[in-house]
């Protein structure tokens, strides 16, 4: 029965219905920067079409569904066989199924394949994260997977087809798989030298039994997986599948999934080997070594799925605020509320441009920009992974009480938020890699300062921050307590840099005053007043009003 007490109004309509990819000019100039343009138009066909798929009320309810029916654990069939499987709600198949058809596990050996993808994860994400997680391992597997150019030829084409088929099969049989991985041990956590899972090898050369355990193991449903084990000679790689090619099933017991805090739609388990048959991946004793490439990879992949959260949540806290009228006017022209969304939008473009750039730098393969990429990946994944959880926590508060329930779906997001500071090595392990960089590598560092000083003499506060930066890289007494703050200046001195030859004037100038000049505080929405702010929440706007 109708009520008749009061009329609803000054309610945000949902942010649905609209291109996720086509509404972010940072995105869209960032693809145009970095494609050849040979491959351009043929990018925004397709990143149009992902866009408008992931803005859509059906992307929105698959989401909802994947996470309110999380993965379940079946050990044993009806029979008492253990079968050890995860079922899923079939809206996480289709998002997935999506993804994977738009070319989201495959990059490597296409004009701008990085570029393309990381714009397309940037944009498929933001319907929903938890389905990355197998996305970015899959994508990622191909560089240590090389080591072994039989297993690559055999297993790459797997990896990078756009055809998803769920369920277990021996992989060869299939269309399409995914892969993912286990390091995490209990004893050991990051310091995976310490893994004590044994691999004892068999007559057939590269073939190996496994005895032990993972922690912590990603995408447990997954056709095949990268893990280590401690062969004769020491920490290896090996490349386990779940299915062997006679179709029996490869000893890989699944003890329970984790209750995570978030990225509910996504399995992660607990696994146990015996006598579990692997394919070694590279040398034995060179494991980390070889497994570091698909790690590098996963890594910017936590850098443009925070980037995603993060354009994500200021996307909704724009709308909420345009559509919501508060003290006589439109909330978001409320000169304080104006400041907290611009503060909000400079950091969301920074963390886009960073990640694009890092893209485009895996496109170009050549000698300085890989070395860049050794030191501007793990400083990246400290920094702007750290920065997602306060942005999207003020975000949800743009919205109120609103932004507090779940129908919002800025909960969601909030939980998900410092997954991808924890994934792949948390902080300290990030700082701790940036330092070993600097001390074995000079290549890298010089790569850095080439890429910050193409913006030299374009602003005066980034120039001080450029000098202050190779102060403390000067001073090596004690860096290692210091690593975090040296981390987050080269992260800054970085992204400041960018914004300076690429962001609107306005942009730069906001965040080189607050970010690099000293005139901002340490919550949002503390720019200086004086800024083009205006100029800047127009510039997020996700749909024009």
């Amino acid at each position: 029965m109708a009520t008749t007490t009061h009329t609803v109004s000054n309610q945000a309509p949902p942010l649905l219905g609209h291109d996720v990819f086509g509404t972010d000019r940072v995105l869209g100039e960032a693809v145009e920067r970095h494609l050849p343009p040979e491959v351009l138009d043929e990018a925004r066909v397709g990143l149009t079409a992902l866009g408008r798929a992931a803005g859509s009320v059906q992307a929105a309810s698959w989401a909802t569904q994947a996470n309110e029916h999380p993965p379940e654990l079946r050990t044993h069939d009806r029979y008492g066989h253990r079968v050890d499987e995860v079922a899923f709600h079939p809206a996480w198949h289709r998002l997935l199924g999506h993804a994977v058809g738009a070319g989201l596990t495959g990059a490597w050996d296409r004009p701008g394949g990085h570029v393309r993808r990381a714009a397309g994860f940037l944009v498929w994400t933001q319907a929903e994260a938890g389905h990355g997680c197998p996305l970015s391992m899959t994508h990622a597997a191909v560089p240590a997977l090389r080591a072994e150019p039989e297993v690559a030829a055999e297993w790459e084409p797997l990896l990078t087809s756009r055809v998803y088929e769920e369920g277990l099969r021996p992989p060869l049989r299939k269309a399409g798989v995914l892969l993912g991985m286990g390091m995490t041990e209990k004893q050991g956590g990051s310091d995976v030298r310490a893994n004590t899972t044994r691999a004892e090898p068999l007559a057939e050369d590269g073939a190996y039994l496994l005895t032990g355990h993972k922690w912590f193991c990603s995408a447990p449903m997954s056709d095949g997986f990268l893990v280590l084990a401690q062969a004769p000679d020491g920490l290896t790689c090996f490349l386990l599948p779940r299915v062997l090619p006679d179709g029996s099933r490869n000893p890989f017991a699944i003890q329970r999934l984790k209750d995570k805090l978030g990225n509910r739609s996504n399995a992660s388990a607990e696994v146990e080997f015996d006598g579990t048959w692997v394919r070694r991946i590279g040398e034995e004793g060179q494991g980390v070594r070889t497994i570091m490439g698909m790690v590098a990879a996963t890594r910017l992949d936590c850098v443009t799925g925070s980037a995603a959260l993060m354009r994500q949540a200021v996307a909704q806290a724009v709308h909420h605020t345009t559509h919501r009228s508060a003290f006589g006017g439109p909330l978001v022209d409320k000169p304080l509320m104006r400041n907290v969304l611009a503060d909000l939008a400079v950091e969301s473009e920074a963390a886009t441009v960073l990640a694009m750039r890092l893209a485009a730098a895996y496109d170009d393969g050549g000698e300085s920009e890989s070395a860049f990429l050794r030191l501007a990946v793990p400083a990246a994944k400290y920094w702007v992974t750290k920065r997602c959880t306060p942005l999207v926590g003020e975000a949800l508060e743009c919205l109120g009480g609103n932004g507090y329930v779940e129908e919002s779906g800025m909960p969601r997001l909030l939980r998900e938020a410092p997954l991808n500071s924890i994934w792949e090595g948390s902080g300290n392990v990030q700082a701790l890699d940036v330092l070993r960089v600097l001390r074995r590598e000079p290549l890298a560092l010089n790569a850095f300062l080439q890429e910050v000083g193409r913006a030299r003499g374009a602003d005066h506060r980034l120039d001080a921050a450029i000098r202050d930066m190779l102060t403390e890289l000067a001073d090596l007494a004690g860096i290692e307590a210091r690593a975090r703050r040296v981390v987050e200046r080269i992260a800054l001195v970085l992204q400041g840099s960018l914004l300076v030859r690429w962001a609107p004037p306005e942009v730069a100038d906001a965040f080189c005053a607050s970010r690099l000049g000293g005139d901002g505080g340490a919550a949002f929405g503390t720019l200086p007043h004086t800024l083009d702010l205006a100029s800047v929440v127009a510039r997020a706007r996700p749909v024009e009003s």
